[in-house]
């Protein structure tokens, strides 16, 4: 699941995420709120999900890590098709 997230960090924000560890601040690498919304836009298009209200927040989007367990709370598989 990790190489799908880091393709899709890669197209939604200017985030290089070639060798990019799953626990790594994506905020601290230069993640904007704008960035995140067009993130979580691209997470809801690639697994068919809407982000629910509570999940909402910045600690969501922090990492990789984070986001693999937002969308695996959310009933997405780590093997499910982007």
């Amino acid at each position: 699941m990790f190489d799908q997230l880091r393709q899709i960090v890669a197209r939604a924000t200017a985030i290089d995420t070639a060798r990019l560890d799953p626990q790594a601040d994506l905020y601290d690498r230069g993640l904007t709120s704008h960035g995140t919304v067009q993130l979580m836009l691209q997470l809801e298009d690639a697994f068919g999900v809407e982000f629910p209200d509570e999940l909402l927040k910045k600690e969501t989007f922090t990492s990789l890590q984070s986001i693999a367990g937002a969308l695996a709370s959310m009933g997405v598989e780590a093997s499910s098709p982007s």
